[in-house]
């Protein structure tokens, strides 16, 4: 199979296949070239190297290939390849223009067919098939006549032919070799048509030396589009693993920096998608989405700089470890003390009663102010004031030192076991947020492409505050992109609705709604910003992928906090 070039494989496909394609077809454009005349010659291959260089889109830049060539020698059909790492030749596009079929590209309908093999079991050149000779000789195969050529097996061809009422006549397959002297593909064309007549003609020399200036120039194109195209992936892998580096810096925050990057593009596609209201305007191009995934993706790279002791916080004493432990016996201590003062007073009484009743109250007074220490020492969303107070007397206790009493809890101790939310002090907090700082300075620091050039601005926004109160810059809403505005609600949503945080557990959506509205009311988060994400219910697109479904509850929204519906 597949011995003679395209129409020799293309039988494999089965009528149905070609009659859907010839479907896609409605006539082929023809641009004549005066071969008289070098220099619109060397135009038209310049406005078509150009075009080459341009273009973003593989497909499309396949299809300009081919049809290019088409255009310069005025054939009917022919078909791309494309050299894989297995060593074979991958079909990418066939067409013929009088047949009406198009394959592969843009059409929507896929080539069926196994790639053609360059070499044979034992290791030779595979000579037989036209498009693999063309590629191992690294030569271009012109065939007048493929029904009088004695080189190749042209069967299949025939079989094609007696099916469709097709002709194969005249074959011209060329290498396309870049600069590096490397065959990357193969391009062949099939019947050449006389400009006159129209009747099927051999490929002229003067065909031959178009086709192959364009397919080196086309190889040069499709080289330097899968240069870029590995660049590319390679600048995301690295993006991803400082992601994974720093998510995997803590065991309490992993998966942050994956899951805002999402949650990003679910807000900012839905705001793209608004069409009316004050967003209406706000419209994102393939780059644009391109650049604010970047920035999703960057967002916290400054948690580098950010130590493990800070990140990893789960209490409000732990450090190296947890220095509850510490605190839980020096309790220990103090009650040994009373013992000890009982045992004396015993001693010195000589058998008289003693106040073992009250060491029992004491003792069961200290096990109290241990557990209630304890559980202040866990993180929650807000400590009364009475409780700060209350550490603040037990901290003040004395028991016994080498060098003289000391208290039961230090002024540091203190400081920390009184947080009024979470597990950090505000000096902690302080290093925290400082990673916010050293993202928009590593991130400002790295020369971008002129389609990258806003990450940093993205990136470092997302912990400003519409009315001008949030950090590092103090922006307001006017002053900040819609971008960094979409990736400040992401980040605090995503942060709400976590399931690996130390100090809390996982919200239901409702309660995660009801925090973000108050966040709106407060000036915050933006407002129109809320809505779209309320009203084009992205927090359930999202909680549907990465949520537990036990945090997917039934949401009232007349009670979310500053929510405007649309008006029925």
């Amino acid at each position: 199979m597949g011995r003679l070039g395209v129409h020799a494989t293309l039988s494999v496909t089965g009528s149905s296949s070609i009659a859907r394609a010839r479907t896609r077809v409605s006539g082929v454009r023809r641009v004549s070239v005066n071969y008289d005349n070098p220099f619109e010659i060397v135009r038209k291959l310049t406005e078509v190297g150009a075009a080459l260089s341009a273009e973003k889109d593989h497909d499309r830049l396949m299809e300009l290939i081919l049809e290019s060539a088409r255009e310069f020698t005025n054939a009917d059909g022919g078909t791309l390849y494309l050299c894989s790492e297995d060593n074979e030749l991958d079909f990418e596009i066939m067409l013929t223009g009088s047949l009406g079929i198009r394959l592969g590209g843009t059409s929507g309908e896929r080539i069926e067919l196994p790639p053609v093999p360059l070499h044979r079991a034992d290791g030779t050149p595979n000579d037989e098939m036209v498009a693999a000779r063309a590629a191992t000789a690294v030569e271009t195969v012109n065939i007048p006549d493929a029904y009088a050529d004695e080189h190749f097996d042209f069967s299949g061809t025939r079989q094609f032919d007696e099916r469709t009422g097709y002709r194969s006549q005249s074959f011209l397959t060329v290498p396309m070799r870049n600069h590096d002297d490397e065959v990357i593909g193969v391009l062949q064309l099939i019947n050449a048509l006389d400009r006159q007549t129209g009747g099927v003609i051999a490929f002229s020399n003067n065909d031959q030396q178009l086709v192959e200036s364009l397919a080196s120039q086309a190889a040069i194109a499709l080289t330097n589009k899968r240069l870029i195209e590995q660049q590319r992936r390679l600048f995301e892998a690295f993006i991803e693993l400082l992601a994974a580096a720093i998510d995997d810096k803590s065991p309490y925050t992993g998966g942050h920096c994956r899951r805002v990057p999402e949650l990003t593009m679910m807000l900012a596609d839905a705001a793209a998608e608004a069409g009316e209201g004050p967003l209406a305007d706000f419209t994102m191009s393939d780059d644009d989405r391109y650049e604010l995934r970047i920035a999703g993706w960057l967002h916290d790279c400054g948690k580098v700089t950010t130590p493990e002791y800070v990140v990893d916080k789960a209490t409000k004493l732990e450090s190296i470890h947890d220095r509850i432990t510490e605190v839980d016996w020096r309790f220990e201590v103090l009650k040994r003390e009373a013992e000890i003062v009982d045992l004396k007073a015993q001693l010195a009484g000589r058998g008289k009663p003693t106040a073992a009743q009250g060491l029992e109250e004491l003792c069961a007074t200290l096990d109290e102010e241990r557990d209630f220490l304890r559980k202040a020492n866990i993180g929650s969303e807000f400590m009364s004031e009475e409780d700060k107070a209350r550490v603040r007397a037990i901290g003040k206790r004395t028991l016994g030192g080498s060098e003289g009493p000391v208290v039961l809890l230090s002024e540091e101790e203190m400081v920390n076991l009184t947080v009024s939310r979470g597990t950090l002090t505000d000096e902690e907090r302080e290093i925290i947020n400082h990673h916010i700082v050293a993202t928009i300075k590593m991130l400002e620091s790295l020369p971008y492409p002129p389609h990258l050039m806003r990450v940093p601005e993205f990136a470092g926004g997302h912990h400003e505050r519409m009315d001008g109160n949030g950090y590092p810059r103090g922006l307001t809403r006017a002053q900040m992109s819609v971008q960094a505005r979409v990736m400040g609600i992401a980040d605090i949503f995503e942060a709400l609705t976590a399931g690996d945080r130390p100090y809390k557990k996982a919200m239901p959506l409702s309660e995660a709604l009801t925090i973000l509205g108050r966040m709106k009311e407060d000036n915050h988060i933006d407002p129109d910003l809320f809505d779209v994400f309320v009203r084009a219910e992205v927090y359930l697109e999202y909680a549907e992928k990465f949520l537990d479904p036990e945090q997917i509850d039934t949401i009232d929204f007349a009670s979310i906090p500053g929510y405007e519906p649309v008006a029925a």
